[in-house]
């Protein structure tokens, strides 16, 4: 199941929320602002990522210089509470299933989480959006 972090007022999280609705694929919402999201989450969202906490974390955000952390310096499982503690971190919107991760909306990489049989039909003309 694709699971769509995001913040309601993001701009880029509901471009990603309505490409998702429009390609008809399937997802929950969760909104960071009002849902806590476990550390379970949030140690599987950081196992996706290509360099860890530098991947999701907003460094230019004004709660991350008013902390004024370097997670480098920090062991994960205590970076991963903060974060808990401060979800307002991430970047947003994060896409995720249980092998991919998505962070902010690009709607050329979004497409990787269409069905890979629908991909194919796409490529070959075969595949009609209004099905």
């Amino acid at each position: 199941m694709i699971k769509l972090y995001l913040s309601p007022s993001c701009s880029s999280c509901r471009k990603a929320k309505a490409w998702l609705i429009s390609n008809h694929i399937s997802f929950e919402e969760i909104n960071i602002r009002n849902t806590l999201i476990s550390e379970k989450e949030l140690f599987h969202i950081l196992s996706l990522t290509d360099s860890g906490t530098d991947d999701i974390i907003s460094k230019r955000s004004l709660l991350y210089q008013k902390l004024n952390l370097n997670f480098n310096d920090i062991i994960l499982s205590e970076a991963v509470k903060i974060i808990n503690e401060h979800q307002s971190l991430l970047k947003r919107p994060l896409i995720v299933d249980d092998k991919r991760i998505q962070i902010g909306f690009n709607e050329e990489d979004i497409r990787k989480f269409i069905p890979r049989y629908v991909r194919d039909y796409q490529k070959m003309g075969l595949y009609r959006q209004n099905l």
